[in-house]
């Protein structure tokens, strides 16, 4: 009973489910054409086309549409529709967001150029891990985690993000880091892999408005503090 409710799973309902997929099977293969074209769409359409450009990018990410997804090509996925975008995100040069899994990004997301989200994952055994001939066929046998990135978070250029990984509300993703495992709310985090260095607090606070306002050189209350420190020791 069990294995003909199996035979009846799709692989694609597999794959979004994070079970083992045979990557090779028909459904998966027409899914994946699909979006690299649509990616490969996106990319080739001139910014002096900002309405058709927008389209090709909202029939790529479906979720984009009336979320005023902001996206500078090239920009790579996939497939698209596993990506569910928040309000007012933004993603900059050469970005990649191999969506196997679903990619959950809140509202007000920043992604700097170049970050990378990875949801896919092999077994580790080379035995497994390669094609292979199996009792029903040939398969190409692999698996997917989710990410998730909380509303407000920004995270920096060159950044790479692992499958299964959840980052928290108005965290900071340092350039460079490699983060494999989940970082909580408000937190600054750094290094491969990537490790929590503090909580964003008040003394973070720039006083944008009048610093704008006054021309001034940003300055967080921290960064203040610390001048002054240095100034006493002079």
């Amino acid at each position: 009973m069990s294995e003909e409710k199996n035979e009846r799973i799709s692989d694609w309902d597999r794959m979004v489910a994070g079970k083992l997929y045979n990557s090779s099977s028909k459904d998966i293969e027409k899914q994946h054409m699909q979006g690299l074209i649509r990616c490969d769409n996106f990319n080739r359409i001139p910014v002096a086309e900002p309405e058709k450009k927008q389209a090709a990018l909202e029939e790529l990410i479906p979720s984009a549409k009336g979320n005023s997804l902001g996206v500078f090509a090239p920009f790579y996925c996939e497939y698209g529709v596993n990506i569910h975008v928040g309000k007012n995100c933004f993603i900059n040069y050469n970005c990649t967001f191999l969506d196997v899994s679903p990619i959950t990004i809140g509202d007000s997301v920043w992604f700097g150029a170049g970050v990378i989200m990875a949801t896919p994952s092999h077994p580790f055994l080379p035995s497994e891990r390669m094609n292979a001939v199996y009792p029903d066929g040939y398969h190409d046998l692999e698996y997917s985690s989710p990410i998730t990135i909380g509303e407000g978070s920004w995270i920096g250029s060159g950044a790479i993000i692992g499958g299964g990984v959840t980052i928290g509300k108005g965290c900071i993703i340092a350039a460079g880091a490699v983060v494999l495992h989940d970082i909580p709310d408000g937190c600054i985090a750094a290094g491969v892999p990537a490790k929590v260095i503090r909580k964003i607090d008040e003394k973070d606070r720039m006083n944008v408005w009048k610093t704008y306002q006054a021309n001034a050189l940003p300055r967080s209350v921290r960064d203040l503090e610390k001048l002054a420190g240095e100034d006493t020791r002079s």
